[in-house]
C-alpha cells in the first residue's frame, strides 16, 4: 500500500478530533488538520494526537478542504470529517487497495448516526462518498458549500465510514440551523438572487423526493423524521439567504 496522508477540517471540534485522528492513524502516516479558528481545544487535541495543525480562516467546503493539500507529504489523501470514523472494513479495504493508479478516487458506504442508532431511511443509507484520492488528477471542485470529489475514474468500495451526525434530535435541530445559515451565505457569495417563493418551492421538492422517490414513507418513523427535516433545511437555507439579501438592503438604507 502506498502512504497516505489523513486530511480534516474543523471548527470547534475538540469532542470529535481525537476519535477522528485516531481513525486515520490505522491508514495513514500523517494528519494534516485545517482548523478554521475554532474557539475551543481543537487544536491542543489535534496536536497531541500527533496531527499537523493548519489555520485557516473558513473559505467554503470545497476551497477549506483543498487548502491542506499542498501542504501534505504524499499524493494519496484521504479525508474525513471531524465526526467521522473509519470502519473496521474500511480499515482492511484500505489497506488491500494497491493505489497504482492515481486516476482513480474510491468511495465508501456512509453509515450516520443520530445518537447510538443507525438511521437508514430515505437516502440515509448507503450514501456513497468519495474520500479517498490522488492529488495528482483529483480534488475537491470548488464549491462553497457540498462539495465533493472530481475524479477520472470511480471505484466503489463497499466498506464502510461511521458518521456520528448527530448526538440527539435537539442536536440535529441545531445543525440544520449552522448548515443553513453556512449554505446561505455561500449561495450568496455564489451569487444567487433572493425569491419569495424558492423556500417553500425547495422545500416542497425535498419532502416530496425524500417521501416519495427515496421511499421514506414506507420507512416508518425513521422515513418521516428525514423528510421533514431535509425539507425544514431546504426551507431555512433560502430564507436565511432572502434575509442576509434584506439585512444588506437595509444596511446600506442606514448609510445613505
Amino acid at each position: 500500500m502506498r502512504p497516505i496522508t489523513g486530511l480534516v477540517i474543523t471548527l470547534n471540534e475538540a469532542q470529535h478530533i481525537g476519535d477522528c485522528i485516531d481513525s486515520l492513524t490505522r491508514v495513514c502516516d500523517e494528519v494534516i488538520v485545517v482548523d478554521s479558528l475554532s474557539q475551543d481545544d481543537t487544536a491542543q487535541v489535534a496536536r497531541s494526537k500527533g496531527a499537523r495543525v493548519l489555520f485557516q480562516e473558513y473559505l467554503g467546503d470545497g476551497p477549506q478542504k483543498a487548502f491542506g493539500v499542498p501542504q501534505a507529504k504524499h499524493d494519496w489523501i484521504l479525508a474525513l470529517d471531524a465526526d467521522e470514523r473509519l470502519d473496521s472494513d474500511a480499515v482492511d479495504a484500505i489497506m488491500a487497495l494497491p493505489l497504482d493508479d492515481p486516476s482513480v478516487a474510491y468511495s465508501f458506504r456512509r453509515r450516520n448516526f443520530c445518537g447510538p442508532h443507525w438511521i437508514r431511511a430515505a437516502g440515509f443509507y448507503p450514501d456513497e462518498v468519495v474520500r479517498l484520492y490522488n492529488r495528482t488528477t483529483s480534488g475537491y471542485l470548488p464549491k462553497k458549500a457540498h462539495s465533493s470529489v472530481q475524479a477520472p475514474k470511480y471505484v466503489r468500495t463497499r466498506a464502510h465510514i461511521l458518521h456520528f451526525t448527530y448526538e440527539n434530535f435537539s442536536h440535529w435541530m441545531q445543525r440544520i440551523d449552522q448548515l443553513s445559515t453556512r449554505d446561505a451565505w455561500a449561495m450568496k457569495m455564489k451569487g444567487t438572487q433572493p425569491s419569495a417563493m424558492r423556500p417553500a418551492r425547495h422545500a416542497m421538492s425535498a419532502l416530496v423526493r425524500k417521501l416519495i422517490f427515496k421511499g421514506g414513507m414506507f420507512q416508518g418513523g425513521d422515513g418521516f423524521t428525514v423528510a421533514v427535516t431535509t425539507a425544514f433545511h431546504a426551507y431555512m437555507k433560502y430564507a436565511k439567504l432572502n434575509e442576509l439579501y434584506e439585512n444588506e438592503t437595509r444596511s446600506k438604507g442606514h448609510e445613505i
